[in-house]
């Protein structure tokens, strides 16, 4: 069972790689410099270090998962402050992936974006930051779970690297959901076979009504397009889990 199951696991995670969005078409200069903020800007790779030890998990996935949002939400807010001073925007860029490393470092707690929220703030306490960059950080990631209202703002950096956060957090909801969350939750709750089968419809429709969350202008535009994809991964591998259930049930003990 266990070796059927990891055969799942890496189709899964081949139809994940192989799937290309229109945001990632459309906005691959804007992608491309917020690869290279994450990887060269001394503050990123700091904060790397700090929240890493968060992060690791024996799935590699909070490293990885940070690492997408990191991304994703740089390149979000490039694309939404176009026309804007170009320091101004890099800044905000910044700004978006320190938050994005550090929106899940208490993931496995109880009220895990509060409690986030603030370790983030005694993390980046001694960070180069004035307060109401911190502030902003510390605002967006309070702000970023799913079908929770967002605390009302007028400041409209906070606003933005909210929206940001959340929205490259919820594109992960499409492809990684069921190339690595998914056996994530599975090996953490010991779920069985059937176990998996009986949660997956709901999960299908949960994630499906995060399409209609998106926040910023970018993100309701190209945002459902990464659920639609993790929703065709997600059906494909239940139609091929009931086949394994149906193969497991019909042969000999």
């Amino acid at each position: 069972m266990n070796e059927l199951l990891d055969r799942l696991k890496k189709e899964a995670r081949v139809l994940s790689k192989a799937q290309t969005t229109a945001l990632t078409a459309q906005f691959a200069p804007e992608i491309r410099y917020s690869r290279e903020l994450f990887s060269n800007h001394p503050l990123v790779l700091r904060c790397r270090e700090d929240v890493c030890p968060f992060l690791n998990d024996k799935y590699g996935h909070g490293v990885r998962h940070a690492r997408k949002v990191a991304i994703d939400a740089g390149a979000l807010i490039m694309v939404e402050t176009q026309g804007w001073d170009l320091k101004i925007a890099r800044r905000l860029a910044l700004l978006a992936q320190l938050a994005a490393l550090c929106h899940d470092i208490c993931r496995f707690e109880p009220d895990h974006a509060l409690r986030g929220a603030s370790l983030t703030r005694r993390i980046l306490s001694g960070y180069p930051l004035n307060l109401g960059e911190l502030e902003a950080i510390v605002f967006a990631i309070e702000n970023h779970e799913a079908f929770q209202p967002m605390t009302e703002t007028r400041d409209e950096t906070c606003s933005l690297l909210a929206g940001a956060l959340y929205d490259a957090d919820k594109f992960r909801w499409g492809p990684d959901n069921f190339s690595t969350t998914l056996w994530e939750i599975c090996d953490y709750e010991e779920w069985s076979l059937a176990q998996i089968l009986e949660r997956m419809p709901k999960g299908l429709r949960f994630i499906e009504s995060v399409a209609e969350t998106f926040r910023t202008r970018t993100g309701r535009i190209y945002g459902p397009e990464y659920i639609e994809i993790g929703l065709n991964i997600g059906r494909r591998l239940y139609a091929r889990l009931l086949e394994l259930n149906r193969q497991t049930a019909g042969s000999p003990a």
